[in-house]
């Protein structure tokens, strides 16, 4: 007679997370926004080529200080948030709360002195189909409209960036990004350099331009 066969304990199935796929995906859609900049900043070099002094005398209408003091928010914004990602790499969770709240809070001095200077702008109406631009030349039309639309696309990026590092923020708070566990924060991270370097592709083209 055969004996029974000793019921075997459950198999649980050991969860997988594909750390190297999301990876892979995050630098295959940062490469799709290159691509968009990219063709921005081509027809930005391609209009300037042909208007070069209308494009010179647009820039001296941009605020400078602004431009300039954004960068820096920016750089700033991209040290926290390199810094809140190894201090969670280092199980050091309050700090990654302190540079990732302060990222957050770069960013949104960084879109309230873009607010400050389009309003400045539109003040002295400076802006697409405006009374006073349509009376200047075809360059200086050109040149607005490609600064209204390539730093509202970048601002439309930054507020996005700093919503997803919002959500980043609230998983760490809950433990559910840990020393162990930091892929989503790393991808984050990835997105706000990527739009920090788009700007500082921006501020020569734009405000320096000569």
């Amino acid at each position: 007679m055969n004996s029974p066969v000793p019921a075997q304990p459950p198999i649980h199935a050991e969860s997988h997370k594909d750390y190297e796929g999301g990876k892979l995906g995050m630098w295959l859609f940062l490469f799709t926004e290159i691509l968009l900049f990219g063709g921005l900043f081509i027809l930005y070099s391609a209009y300037r080529a042909r208007y070069p002094l209308e494009f010179h005398e647009g820039g001296q209408h941009l605020n400078v200080i602004i431009g300039i003091t954004n960068t820096v928010v920016l750089l700033t914004s991209s040290l926290t948030v390199a810094l809140s990602i190894g201090a969670i790499r280092r199980g050091n969770r309050r700090m990654a709360i302190q540079c990732l709240s302060g990222t957050i809070t770069l960013g949104a001095i960084f879109l309230v002195n873009k607010y400050i200077e389009w309003s400045g702008e539109i003040r002295h109406g400076l802006y697409p189909n405006s009374p006073i631009l349509r009376k200047r030349p075809p360059g200086d039309q050109i040149f607005f409209g490609l600064y209204y639309s390539m730093t509202g696309l970048h601002g439309l990026h930054v507020l996005a960036g700093i919503s997803l590092l919002s959500v980043m923020l609230a998983l760490v708070i809950r433990k559910k990004i840990t020393r162990d566990d930091f892929n989503k924060l790393e991808n984050a991270g990835l997105y706000w350099h990527l739009v920090d370097v788009i700007w500082i592709f921006l501020l020569p083209l734009l405000y320096l331009a000569a």
